[in-house]
C-alpha cells in the first residue's frame, strides 16, 4: 500500500467551517440521501426489489430453515449485529468476523472485510453457501429450493416475466433490495451539506474539527464537497486483529452492553484457539497487506457496535481511546496511525460528532422492509 505522510494536507475536505451560511431548514425525510456521493447505479424496480425483499428474510433459504440474511444483518440494530463481537451463524456457530451494516451499501466498490467482492449480486451467494453461515450444499440446491416454493413463483414473474429462478435473478434481486437500505440526512448532513448551522452543537462541531485535523480521521474516513461515505475503500493494519500479547485477558461481548474478559488458562478449557486473521493477505497474498482490512464507512456507526473487524472494540469510546493511543501491535502498521495526545475532552468531543452519523432513517426502515415478512 503507498504510504502518505499523517501530516499531509487532508484530502477532499473541501468545505471550510467559515462559509457555511446561515441556519436554513432542510427536512432530512425528504432527502434521505442527503450527503451521499452521486450513485453508481440505476434504481431498480419496485417488483424486482420485492423480491430481493422476500429473500432476504427467508429461513426457509438455508440448509435446515433456520437463518436468513436478516439474521446477520438485523433491521432494528442498523441491518448489522450488535448482540456479538462476531455474527453466528448456522447451528449458533460463531463467524469469525463481525457482520457489517447493509446501509447505504449499494455505494461501496468493495465488498467484506477484505474487499474479496465487487458486486452485491455475486457477495450474495458467498453466505447462503458459506458451512458457517447458511451451509447450503451447492447453488442448485438453493434454486430447487426457491422453485418448489409456491409464493416465490408470482414474484419471478413480476420481476423477471417468468417464475424460474437462477443464480443470477437471485443475486441481484438481493443486490436490488440492500441497495434500497438508503440511510444518510444526518444531523451532520443538514449542517455539513445542508447549510444548517445549528444542526449541530458547539462541541460536536469541535469534534468535526478533529476528526479533520488533530485526530486525522479523516485520512482515511474522507470528507468529500459532493457527498462521502466516509472511507477511502483502502485497506489498512491497524492492529485490531491481535490483542496486546502482554495482557493474557480476552474480552467476551455477553450482550449488547455487558462485557467480561477470561485468562488464556480459561479460555484454553473449552475452546480451540483460533487462527490469525491475516485480511486482505489472505486474498492478494500480498506481504504488504498482512492484517489490512477495508475502511469502513462511519454513517449510522452509533448503532452498529461493536466495531472494527473482529468485534473487540465494543463502544465509541473504546474506538477514539484505540486509535488515540497509536492503534494496536501489529506488523506493518499503517504510517497513518499513530499516538494522537487528545486530551479526554477532545476524545469526548470526537464520540459526540461521529453520533451525529445517524440518519432518521435508522428508525424508520427496520417497520418499511418488514411489512410483509414471511
Amino acid at each position: 500500500m503507498p504510504s502518505r505522510s499523517p501530516f499531509a494536507p487532508l484530502l477532499l475536505v473541501g468545505i471550510a467551517l467559515s462559509t457555511i451560511p446561515p441556519s436554513r431548514a432542510v427536512d432530512a425525510a425528504a432527502v434521505p440521501s442527503l450527503g451521499l456521493p452521486a450513485a453508481r447505479f440505476v434504481a431498480a424496480s419496485e417488483a424486482e426489489t420485492a423480491l430481493g425483499r422476500a429473500l432476504f428474510f427467508d429461513r426457509r433459504l438455508s440448509f435446515n430453515g433456520t437463518m436468513s440474511c436478516s439474521m446477520c444483518h438485523v433491521p432494528e440494530q442498523g441491518f448489522a449485529s450488535t448482540a456479538s463481537r462476531t455474527a453466528l451463524g448456522i447451528e449458533g456457530r460463531s463467524l469469525p468476523r463481525n457482520a457489517p451494516t447493509l446501509l447505504n451499501v449499494g455505494w461501496l466498490t468493495r465488498l467484506f472485510h477484505d474487499g474479496r467482492e465487487n458486486s452485491l449480486a455475486n457477495q450474495a451467494w458467498a453466505p447462503l453457501l458459506h458451512p458457517l453461515e447458511m451451509a447450503n450444499p451447492s447453488a442448485g440446491y438453493v434454486l430447487e429450493k426457491i422453485a418448489a416454493t409456491p409464493e416465490y413463483g408470482p414474484l419471478f414473474v413480476a420481476a423477471y416475466g417468468d417464475a424460474t429462478p437462477s443464480m443470477s435473478r437471485v443475486g441481484t434481486a438481493l443486490e436490488a433490495f440492500e441497495r434500497s437500505l438508503v440511510a444518510a440526512g444526518s444531523r451532520f448532513d443538514r449542517w455539513f451539506y445542508g447549510a444548517q448551522a445549528d444542526a449541530l452543537t458547539p462541541q460536536e462541531q469541535a469534534g468535526f474539527r478533529l476528526f479533520t485535523g488533530k485526530a486525522r480521521c479523516s485520512s482515511c474516513h474522507l470528507v468529500g464537497k459532493g457527498g462521502t461515505l466516509f472511507t477511502d475503500e483502502r485497506y489498512h493494519a491497524t492492529g485490531a486483529s491481535l490483542r496486546d500479547p502482554d495482557s493474557g485477558a480476552h474480552p467476551v461481548r455477553l450482550a449488547a452492553d455487558t462485557a467480561t474478559e477470561i485468562t488464556d488458562v480459561e479460555l484454553a478449557a473449552f475452546v480451540s484457539p483460533t487462527a490469525t486473521d491475516l485480511g486482505r493477505f489472505e486474498i492478494t497474498l500480498a506481504p504488504e497487506d498482512r492484517f489490512a482490512f477495508r475502511t469502513p464507512g462511519l454513517r449510522n456507526v452509533e448503532r452498529t457496535a461493536p466495531y472494527m473487524h473482529d468485534g473487540s472494540l465494543p463502544t465509541l469510546e473504546a474506538v477514539v481511546g484505540f486509535y488515540n493511543a497509536g492503534g494496536g501491535r501489529v506488523p506493518n502498521k499503517s504510517v497513518l496511525i499513530g499516538p494522537l495526545e487528545l486530551t479526554a475532552r477532545e476524545q469526548a468531543e470526537l464520540a459526540l460528532f461521529l453520533r451525529t452519523l445517524t440518519s432518521p432513517a435508522v428508525e424508520t426502515l427496520p417497520a418499511q422492509v418488514r411489512r410483509t415478512d414471511p
